[in-house]
């Protein structure tokens, strides 16, 4: 007995152990990340004794992580969801190793991840004619570990109910705490609308990418105060009051794509309970196309040309929705000079693309002058803010089809899964599943934020999320037929 409760003292003096050894690294080096590594070194040792717990604890992390900066430069890794990453590709491949039969035939032989393996495989030619190899296999690399981590382990952590709502319960409340120090901080500048970046900090990137997590996460609050029918005052009070914060709470980021995306979210709902929800994307791409025709007959997209002295970002909201529509709203034009350029650059290199990462390097010279405008210097280094021309410039028209189909298999398919199911839990959930990916898919429609973590964690989540509850509708559907072949 005296070895097993030396053993049991020493598994309660190790997280304290671990702390100390942070506070002190901290103490004497100044260093965040150093302070980390005491915490590395405990999140390792529990993935190899429960890697499915790490999983839950590294889900946790993802609102919380930052980006690594070295004297005022991004390094373009986020701590610490990044290298947790890292790795969960190499459990994967151990898995794949030792544990082959665990990747289920229902699948890998699901649409979705026969087009999400298609992308992939392009991705990779993209990559072996890229303009810039070395910036392009970097993005491959991100790629194929953001894949593993949130396309391919979810499907051995997601089993029953249970695993649902603590995923959910996992991601809900880091992120609250970060949008109550956005708003905190927002709050203490008058919920000034030039400010929020400031609000914002080091917590996200931008208010795109602050407001793209809160419109996709915001119906999973719907649907969880909608599952707790029934339950306790205790419950439902608090998950209302959450409701009741994120709505302002996403107007107040002044993101009109974030707004747009909550009212689409909620368009796909009604359309898959009215079974119209496939065609959506058709009609979606039909109306597009005749915009592009319309447009280019006649150069007649040069009528669109801004007002350079009138362009510009204004002081007031209102006064920002006003000139948007007036076409001198600075963001919005710029975004038309990025598209212009985007459509000019691929005629050169229709079918690879310039090569993953590339666009800025390139974008320039193929712009139009007469849509410049204040911030045509891109300082930040920002894309095409259209996820279609993002793979259309960098990876070719093969990567821009593939999502375009991708898109109109996601929300027909989850139309189909949501009216299979009986359980109204499962209903539920796939509802809040299609409706975070057509937040996102809206996000994307005007920037290019699905490789960012924060972003591609919810974006990835939810098409393999559709992808296990379409094979579990089909295994209760197939135990429903032969309960009743036995009953007869």
């Amino acid at each position: 007995m005296q070895p097993l409760l030396f053993s049991n003292r020493i598994d309660k003096l190790v997280p304290w152990g671990v702390l100390f050894l942070s506070i002190m690294a901290y103490a004497y080096t100044g260093n965040f990340l150093l302070a980390g590594v005491p915490f590395a070194f405990l999140f390792l040792m529990l993935t190899g004794v429960s890697w499915k717990t790490a999983y839950w604890v590294f889900l946790f992390t993802i609102p919380l992580s930052m980006d690594v900066h070295f004297f005022g430069e991004t390094l373009s890794t986020s701590v610490p969801d990044e290298p947790i990453m890292w790795l969960f590709l190499l459990l994967l491949f151990v898995l794949a190793a030792s544990r082959p039969a665990l990747f289920q035939r229902e699948w890998l032989t699901n649409p979705l991840i026969l087009i999400l393996a298609a992308q992939y495989v392009w991705l990779i030619v993209a990559v072996m004619y890229s303009h810039m190899p070395l910036l392009s296999l970097k993005f491959l690399l991100a790629k194929t570990w953001f894949m593993a981590s949130f396309v391919v382990l979810p499907m051995f952590i997601f089993k029953e109910k249970k695993d649902f709502v603590k995923g959910f319960i996992v991601s809900l409340v880091p992120l609250f705490i970060t949008i109550a120090i956005v708003v905190y901080r927002h709050a203490q500048i008058g919920f000034n609308f030039r400010r929020i970046e400031i609000a914002i900090g080091e917590v996200y990137n931008n208010h795109v990418d602050y407001s793209t997590v809160m419109s996709m996460f915001y119906p999973l609050l719907w649907v969880a105060y909608a599952l707790t029918r029934g339950k306790s005052l205790l419950v439902r009070l608090p998950l209302l009051l959450i409701i009741v914060v994120f709505l302002p709470a996403i107007y107040l980021t002044y993101a009109r794509a974030a707004m747009l995306a909550v009212v689409f979210a909620i368009g796909i709902a009604i359309a898959i309970r009215l079974k119209l929800a496939q065609w959506i994307m058709p009609v979606f791409y039909g109306l597009i196309t005749m915009l592009i025709i319309y447009m280019s007959t006649d150069k007649k997209f040069m009528d669109f040309r801004p007002d350079y002295e009138h362009t510009f970002m204004r002081k007031k909201f209102t006064d920002h929705i006003v000139a948007t529509f007036r076409g001198q709203d600075m963001s919005s034009m710029e975004r038309l000079y990025r598209w212009i350029a985007a459509v000019r650059m691929s005629q050169d290199e229709p079918v690879k693309g310039f090569g993953p990462n590339t666009f800025y390097y390139y974008y320039k010279p193929y712009g139009v002058a007469s849509f410049k405008t204040w911030v045509s210097h891109n300082f930040e280094k920002s894309t095409t803010h259209n996820y279609y021309l993002y793979m259309l410039v960098e990876q070719g028209w093969p990567a821009m089809i593939l999502y375009a189909i991708m898109v109109m298999v996601m929300i027909a398919q989850a139309q189909k899964t949501y009216h299979r199911f009986k359980d109204r839990f499962y209903k539920l959930c796939t509802m809040g599943v299609v409706m975070m990916f057509g937040a996102g898919f809206i996000n994307n429609f005007f920037s290019e934020l699905i490789e960012t973590h924060k972003v591609g964690s919810l974006f990835y989540l939810s098409i393999s999320l559709l992808v296990l509850l379409t094979a579990k509708s089909k295994q209760l559907e197939k135990e429903e037929k032969e309960t009743a072949t036995v009953t007869q």
